[in-house]
């Protein structure tokens, strides 16, 4: 696809701005289905260039998008989901919000990265699910987890008689949600099972010692069922575990470091991963030990060990064979 013509949107909750980047013809749309057919007729019409050139572009703003992305992709229409940092980055420093400003922005920022950008390929429905219910799963780990400390700190500090009533719903209220966590983990798992793909990438990435069920499950949501990256490194750099050099010319020699530009839920399960492997995988932990001795970081030797299992994960994805613990078997 020769992309000659960008058009970039603007999505909100009810509306979305849309800007052609050629000629800046500008118009706004409700963000419903009517809005969708009317946006892709005004489009056609007020550009002078065939379908097969333009390219839709705008930012992934979740639930607001997502009705948008599905409709296009339904009609074999080529657009491109952006995220909303690299092209406030892109475009320099700017003031005030306004959402016809911002869509004439994404539209100059696809066109720019017009030979470098790619058509976006809406994941499948199973990929979907995956995401919506961990995102969900978590948010619901995360209030269990206020209840339980709060109640732990209340029982410790207030006596029973005259607080039955502050205690016992809280017990009900951390009963209830693991239930419901149970129930998600229930439904995941059905998810895995019955697509062929997804159960087998499940079984290879937990054949890794220190790599457990919500890992596999994040890896295979959030590569898109490792459609999305390249190499492991691609995905380290993703998860925020890729070192990067800091240094400039002949004053600064900071230490090499990894970004906080990153996915911090998928950094927090590799982090855990690496902790267990450091302890329960004979290899990982005499490694770990070795670099202690000489005197090296253990931060940096963790997130080394961090790097190690994306890198097995993505290998035992590529050959189609789970990973073998060979150190076991030596005499």
């Amino acid at each position: 696809m020769k992309i000659l013509e960008t058009i970039g949107i603007d999505i909100s909750k009810l509306t979305f701005d849309v800007r052609i980047h050629s000629n800046q013809f500008y118009k706004q749309f409700e963000n419903n289905d009517d809005g969708y057919d009317k946006l892709t007729k005004w489009a056609y019409k007020n550009s002078s260039f065939t379908k097969k050139n333009i390219l839709f572009a705008f930012e992934h703003t979740g639930l607001y998008s997502h009705n948008l992305a599905v409709y296009l992709t339904t009609k074999e229409i080529a657009f491109s989901l952006i995220p909303g940092l690299e092209i406030k980055r892109s475009l320099g420093i700017a003031r005030g919000k306004d959402d016809k400003v911002d869509a004439t922005k994404i539209a100059l920022y696809a066109f720019r990265l017009r030979d470098e950008i790619k058509p976006y390929t809406m994941p499948s429905s199973d990929i979907i699910s995956l995401k919506n219910l961990l995102s969900l799963r978590d948010r619901i780990v995360k209030q269990k987890a206020g209840f339980v400390a709060s109640l732990k700190e209340q029982s410790r500090i207030l006596k029973n008689d005259g607080n039955e009533t502050l205690f016992l719903t809280q017990e009900k209220m951390i009963v209830f949600l693991s239930e419901q966590i149970e129930e998600i983990d229930n439904e995941l798992s059905k998810i895995i099972k019955n697509d062929d793909l997804l159960k087998e990438q499940y079984k290879l990435i937990v054949s890794i010692k220190g790599v457990g069920k919500q890992t596999a499950l994040h890896m295979i949501a959030y590569t898109s069922a490792f459609t999305l990256f390249n190499t492991w490194r691609q995905f380290a750099s993703y998860a925020g575990i890729a070192p990067f050099p800091n240094s400039s010319g002949t004053s600064i020699f900071g230490k090499t470091k990894v970004n906080n530009l990153a996915n911090k839920k998928l950094k927090t399960l590799l982090d855990l991963c690496a902790k267990s492997a450091k302890q329960h995988n004979l290899e990982m932990k005499k490694y770990y030990d070795r670099r202690i001795e000489i005197g090296k970081n253990k931060m940096s030797t963790i997130n080394i060990i961090r790097n190690k299992i994306v890198a097995r994960i993505f290998a035992v994805i590529e050959r189609k064979s789970p990973y073998v613990d060979f150190l076991k078997y030596a005499s």
